[in-house]
């Protein structure tokens, strides 16, 4: 079961770490529109934690400090771009990250779970 918390959970970071590489240019447009400061550094940042974050998470390697960094990640992530509640869109984008984070922090009390690197290492 943890292995497949951890897939869902994963996935959405892996992909959104990816989309960023690929449109980089447009993802550093729309963060410096947003007005976040050192556009491009924050993203190259936001391509790490989710790409690298989310492959730990993935692979249960170092677990409970990928879903700790990606919970602490989602925190000014999620009132920057989706602060707006007067837009229903944003609010239920909002609330989206606000269960991930809750599903990090979960994750990070609970640990990887028996097929993980983690639990492969403990086990050696």
């Amino acid at each position: 079961m943890k292995l497949v918390g951890r897939i869902g959970l994963s996935a959405i970071f892996i992909m959104g770490g990816w989309s960023k590489i690929t449109g980089f240019a447009g993802m550093v447009a729309y963060a410096a529109s947003m007005g976040v400061p050192f556009a491009e550094l924050a993203i190259v940042i936001a391509i790490v934690v989710e790409l690298i974050g989310g492959l730990m998470l993935l692979v249960g390697y170092k677990t409970k400090w990928a879903a700790l960094a990606i919970a602490v990640f989602l925190v000014p992530v999620t009132f920057i771009f989706h602060g707006n509640f007067a837009d229903q869109t944003q609010m239920m984008a909002f609330m989206k990250n606000f269960a991930i984070f809750g599903g990090m922090l979960y994750v990070a009390a609970a640990g990887a779970g028996r097929y993980s690197l983690d639990e492969k290492k403990k086990a050696a």
